[in-house]
């Protein structure tokens, strides 16, 4: 079914692995007529041409290139060019990129059980980047370790929330030699099976994640083990050089035969850390890079350039996507203890500097008032916080709850933004200013982007311990459904002092019993209804400010064929793209 889909949607077809063929005549990227927004809902520059390097860059590391270790939209989508999953994300323009296919298994999942038991087939002969044999013992080792959040700290937790583990169970590092067949069953080497506390219909969706990855258990190193992530895909390491640079090259022992999914069109991926983030800009107009890895757009420095040059503009595309750019207040901070203190920022906040910080409307996106965006089924629209007529603030009422709250005059508190990110700092300095008119004065903290959830923001000691009030934040939703979205930044269940969670804020019981509630909901527009319900009750507790509903204005590569974008990343699909030279 996935050969047959595929065939149907890309038309360019699926590359074979080695160099120099071209299928289509395509020897570079330019045989395509540029125009804005060529890559949304359908191929620019389709090319089955293989060979060729493909050049990324990126302003700051970003968590791991370690599956098991990683929760940026990022690197979920370029870790699919090194490491496959037991399904994943269809790599096709359009809305079908957001349905499920099977990837290293035959197909999805068979449920049984009422749905708390689901079986999937591995695709036999599937092999490492060293030949040896990829089994369902190496994808239940995988899972497993990504339920030790204190050596794994980042990723999502769904699978070690839901599979029937032991109780007290940590993960192979502390627990070592327990035996988990209640949760994970490998009958044999091509057949897993997964068993869990409660039904949950979307399993398929937590076996795309990059948790499910297979990784030899001899080879694992742990925290280490980002170091030389051992390869199940089209490409492996060749160089890794932690904060700097890494480079994949094809990997000898991927047969195409078992991967219906990837052409593997280029020979090389090089991707460079640490590039200045309007140099990347400058760099994609040039022509000397191909990709800017973030995937979040053009800088406000290069906008006005990239919308009025009559070059520039048909190389740009404006995706929309399931996230949200928000900031997150603590509660744990005083006087933000104080729901009055919060509710003050929510009105003083000059809504229109927060659209202009990230691009305004075209390159940042709309101005949001929920947290839930509005292509998530069971969004409602609503504003508890209206910001005047022209949404540059309600002065008035933010002092009215700055009187309520015990501060008349207004108090002090911090801001962090992920240093790398000019959006973010700007965002930062818009609140530092509109706040600033009510009394409310933010002392900035610019805070690594690799270890901002990790060690800093996502860590509650540190973030209370330092006294951040405002954290910058934003979230793409694992797949678009009201608990892809909302169950990992919402559930103080998530949130653990280890660090590596995406909620740093919401400490909400109400709010866990109407997830729990949700997800017994076997009714479809009940359970959506509920997702509404949350949204509003975050909003009404004021712990989260939105900015926008994201949009990103995205250059298109001089050298890169088979671009579109990927709904279910919001992104050009890394994995799909090929290299003229």
């Amino acid at each position: 079914m996935t050969a047959v889909a595929m065939s149907a949607v890309l038309a360019f077809g699926l590359g074979a692995c080695g160099g120099g063929t071209d299928d289509n005549n395509n020897t570079d990227g330019n045989n395509a007529t540029p125009e804005f927004n060529a890559a949304i809902g359908k191929v620019f520059s389709p090319s089955t041409k293989t060979g060729g390097t493909l050049k990324f860059a990126i302003s700051e590391d970003w968590d791991s290139v370690d599956p098991g270790d990683t929760y940026y939209g990022l690197s979920w989508n370029l870790l699919r060019t090194y490491a496959r999953t037991l399904t994943m994300f269809k790599p096709v323009p359009g809305k079908g990129s957001e349905e499920l296919v099977g990837d290293l298994a035959e197909g999805l999942g068979t449920p049984s059980d009422g749905g708390k038991t689901w079986t999937y087939k591995l695709r036999p002969n599937l092999k490492f980047e060293d030949g040896s044999p990829i089994t369902s013992k190496d994808v239940k080792y995988a899972v497993l370790r990504t339920v030790d959040k204190g050596v794994l700290v980042s990723g999502p937790t769904y699978l070690g929330d839901y599979l029937d583990l032991p109780e007290g169970y940590k993960g192979p590092y502390k627990s070592k030699g327990v035996n988990t067949d209640q949760a994970i069953q490998t009958p044999d080497d091509l057949t897993i099976v997964f068993k869990l506390k409660q039904a949950f219909g979307g399993f398929d969706y937590f076996a795309q994640l990059p948790g499910t990855a297979p990784v030899p258990e001899a080879k694992d190193t742990g925290v280490k083990y980002k170091e030389h992530v051992i390869s199940s895909g089209p490409y492996m390491f060749e160089s890794y050089q932690e904060g700097k640079s890494f480079t994949l090259v094809r990997n000898p022992n991927w047969d195409k035969a078992t991967d219906p999914n990837r052409p593997a069109l280029p020979d090389r991926y090089e991707v460079t850390l640490g590039v200045e983030a309007n140099d990347i800009d400058n760099r994609l107009i040039s022509g000397d890079l191909d990709i800017d890895l973030a995937g979040t757009g053009v800088q406000p420095a290069s906008l006005s350039r990239v919308l009025t040059d009559p070059n520039l503009k048909p190389q740009s595309d404006n995706p929309g996507s399931a996230r949200t750019w928000y900031t997150s207040i603590n509660p744990k901070v005083a006087p933000l203890d104080n729901l009055d203190c919060r509710k003050a920022i929510m009105y003083a906040a000059d809504r229109t500097g927060l659209q202009a910080a990230y691009g305004g409307p075209i390159a940042g996106g709309d101005i949001a008032t929920t947290l839930m965006p509005p292509v998530i089924p069971g969004y409602q629209k609503f504003d508890l916080y209206p910001a005047g007529a022209d949404n540059k603030g309600d002065v008035a009422k933010a002092k009215e709850h700055l009187t309520a709250c015990g501060q008349p005059n207004g108090f002090a508190t911090n801001m962090a933004y992920r240093s790398d990110r000019p959006k973010e700092k700007a965002i930062a300095e818009s609140l530092q200013q509109a706040l600033a008119k009510v009394g409310i004065n933010l002392t900035l903290k610019p805070l690594p982007t690799g270890d901002y959830f990790s060690l800093y923001a996502g860590k509650p000691s540190y973030r209370d311990g330092q006294k951040l009030g405002l954290m910058t934040n934003g979230w793409q939703s694992d797949w678009n459904d009201g608990f892809g979205f909302l169950s990992q930044i919402v559930d103080s269940r998530t949130i653990r002092e280890s660090g590596g969670s995406s909620n740093l804020s919401i400490y909400l019981p109400e709010v866990d019993a109407l997830i729990d509630k949700a997800m017994a909901e076997t009714d479809a527009t009940a359970r959506e209804a509920v997702w509404g319900e949350i949204d509003k009750k975050i909003m009404e507790n004021a712990v989260v400010l939105p900015s926008v509903y994201s949009k990103a204005l995205t250059l298109r590569s001089k050298n890169a064929t088979n671009i579109f974008v990927n709904e279910a990343y919001g992104q050009y699909d890394y994995m799909m793209l090929g290299a003229a030279k």
